[in-house]
C-alpha cells in the first residue's frame, strides 16, 4: 500500500520555524516511524519543481523525464473525470479564473467556485459552442471539481503542440493561444475560436470571468502496472487528476469520497480485490498552496486519526510519502525532497522516532529518485528475483 499525502513536504523559515509534520500531533505515524525506515524522495531532479502528473508517474516507477512519461495535464484530468478520450483527441486542463477590469488576473482559481457553478458555466459554454462551432474541430467543455474543467477537441489532424494560456502568476493577463510549430496551427485556430466563445459567455460573471488552459495532450502509451509488475492495482483517490494518472497506468479506479476517512473506508471495502493499493489524500497540497500551515496541520492530524483503520488490514508493505513538497511559505509546489516512510517485516528499523523532514533527512533509506521507490516496495514484498548468479 502506498499512501500519498499530496504536497506532504514543507520547509522551515524565519516566519515558519516548524513544518506541518513537526507541528502536528501524529501519534500513529510517529509510532509507525519507530518501526520503519525513513528517507527522502526527489520527484524529478534536484532543483526541479514537479507537476502532480510527473510526481505521481515517478511514484509508480516511471522516470518522469522519459518521453513515454511526458503526459500532459489535460488528458490526465479527462481520464480522471471519466471523459471518453479517443486516439487523436486533444484535451486541456481548464481553470475558471478572475480578472480585473484591465484584464489582469486576480485569482487563478476564481475563488474556488463550487462544482455546481462550474457545471452551470460549462453547460452555457457548450450551448454557445454548438451555436458557433470552431473550424476544423468539435470542441466541448466538461465540468470537473470546483473551478476545474476539461476542454476537449475532436477532429482530424489535431496536435497537442500548443502553449499554455495560464501564466501561473497574478497581475498579468492570460497568455494567447500559440502553436509550438506548424503541426499545431490547425488546433490553435480551433482553440482560439473556442476561447473567444468562452470569454463571451463569461464576460458578465462576477468571479469566473476568465478561463485558463494548460497541458494540451493526447492519450499516452504507457505499459500497464499489470504488465510491468504482475500486480492487480487499485486506485483510491477523490480528485480527478490522480484518478487520471492511475487510469493511464492501467490501475482500476475505485469510487471513493474525498476525506481521509471516506477514502480509507473504501480501501477496507475492497481489501480482497487488489495486490497493490494507491491511496491518495489531496487536502495537504491545497492547504500548502493557500499558505495555510494550520490547515495543513489539521489535514495531517485527520489522516493520522483515520490511519489505524488501514494499518489494521496489516499490509505486507506500507509506505507514506508525497508526490512533491508544497511548502506553506511558498504557496506552491517546490523542488524540496519529500519525506518517505517505509514499513515491512523486511525493512530495517533505523531508529527514527517521528515522521518529519529532519528525521527523513537522517533516515537509513537516504535520498533517492522517486521512480526508484516502486522497486523498494516490490523488494520488501518479496516480489523481486535475485540479480545475477
Amino acid at each position: 500500500m502506498l499512501l500519498v499525502i499530496d504536497g506532504l513536504g514543507d520547509i522551515r523559515t524565519e516566519t515558519q520555524p516548524a513544518t506541518a509534520l513537526e507541528s502536528a500531533a501524529l501519534p500513529t505515524l510517529d509510532g509507525l516511524a519507530r518501526r520503519s525506515a525513513l528517507g527522502r524522495l526527489v520527484p524529478v531532479a534536484p532543483g526541479v519543481t514537479p507537476g502532480s502528473g510527473p510526481g505521481h508517474l515517478a511514484l509508480f516507477g516511471h522516470d518522469p523525464t522519459s518521453p513515454e512519461a511526458d503526459i500532459g495535464r489535460g488528458v490526465l484530468e479527462a481520464l480522471g473525470e471519466g471523459v471518453p478520450v479517443a486516439p487523436g483527441d486533444v484535451a486541456a486542463r481548464g481553470n475558471f479564473a478572475t480578472a480585473d477590469a484591465a484584464g489582469n488576473l486576480t485569482d487563478r482559481r476564481a475563488g474556488r467556485i463550487p462544482t455546481e457553478e462550474c457545471r452551470r458555466l460549462c453547460a452555457a459554454i457548450n450551448a454557445a459552442l454548438a451555436a458557433a462551432p470552431p473550424p476544423g474541430a468539435e470542441v466541448t467543455v466538461e465540468p470537473g471539481e470546483g473551478h476545474r474543467f476539461v476542454l476537449l477537441l475532436r477532429g482530424q489532424g489535431l496536435s497537442p503542440e500548443l502553449e499554455d494560456t495560464d501564466p501561473q502568476r497574478l497581475g498579468v493577463p492570460p497568455l494567447p493561444i500559440r502553436a509550438r510549430g506548424p503541426q499545431g496551427e490547425k488546433t490553435a485556430a480551433a482553440a482560439r475560436h473556442a476561447m473567444a466563445v468562452i470569454e463571451r459567455v463569461l464576460a458578465a460573471e462576477p468571479r469566473a470571468n476568465r478561463a485558463l488552459l494548460r497541458g494540451f495532450s493526447q492519450l499516452p502509451h504507457l505499459p500497464s502496472m499489470r504488465d510491468l509488475y504482475h500486480l492487480d492495482c487499485g486506485a483510491f483517490a477523490g480528485y480527478p487528476l490522480y484518478r487520471g494518472v492511475a487510469a493511464a497506468c492501467g490501475m482500476e479506479v475505485v469510487p471513493c469520497g474525498k476525506s481521509a476517512g471516506e477514502i480509507f473506508a473504501a480501501v477496507r471495502g475492497h481489501w480482497d480485490r487488489f495486490d497493490f493499493f494507491f491511496v491518495h489524500v489531496k487536502q495537504a497540497d491545497q492547504a500548502g498552496e493557500d499558505g495555510d500551515l494550520a490547515a495543513k496541520v489539521r489535514v495531517l492530524e485527520e489522516v493520522d486519526g483515520a490511519l489505524t483503520g488501514l494499518l489494521a488490514l496489516r499490509p505486507a508493505v506500507f509506505a507514506v510519502t508525497g508526490d512533491h513538497s508544497t511548502p506553506a511559505p511558498l504557496k506552491a509546489h517546490s523542488w524540496h525532497p519529500v519525506p518517505l516512510l517505509l514499513h515491512s517485516d523486511s525493512c530495517s528499523r533505523d531508529g527514527s522516532t517521528e515522521l518529519s523532514e529532519r528525521a527523513a533527512a537522517r533516515g537509513e533509506l537516504g535520498t533517492i529518485p522517486s521512480y526508484q521507490l516502486f522497486g523498494l516496495l516490490l523488494a520488501n514484498a518479496g516480489r523481486l528475483a535475485k540479480y545475477g548468479a
